[in-house]
């Protein structure tokens, strides 16, 4: 096996773990987020109704609010999460720029 064929070899598992990573941590985001929604907003209403929150029951909360506000706390949770197994797989995005300068694209200006 030449070293071409051995690099490949090493970036195939490389991708085929930072893949691994990146479905299981959306695996756990998304039963927390089954759980909240139809598990509290549906299954468990009935008995959650019997506790209120911001003077509604809780069931009926989950169902109605609940669940959206717990879906977009999972999406920084994502990306906070993410963030971090790119950082393990060394595919930080440091040296992007912030912002992009069309006038200066190809180094050309108009006169």
């Amino acid at each position: 096996m030449s070293g071409t064929e051995s690099h490949r070899d090493t970036s195939g598992d490389r991708t085929q773990a930072y893949w691994k990573a990146n479905l299981r941590e959306l695996a756990w985001l998304l039963a927390i987020w089954f759980t909240c929604s139809f598990g509290f907003g549906i299954v468990l209403a009935e008995p959650l109704n019997a506790f209120t929150f911001l003077g509604v029951p809780l069931g009926f909360w989950f169902a109605q609010q609940g669940a959206i506000y717990i879906f977009i706390m999972l999406i920084f949770v994502y990306a906070w999460r993410m963030h971090r197994v790119d950082e393990r797989f060394g595919l930080e995005d440091d040296n992007e720029p912030d912002s992009y300068d069309l006038d200066d694209a190809g180094g050309e200006t108009q006169a």
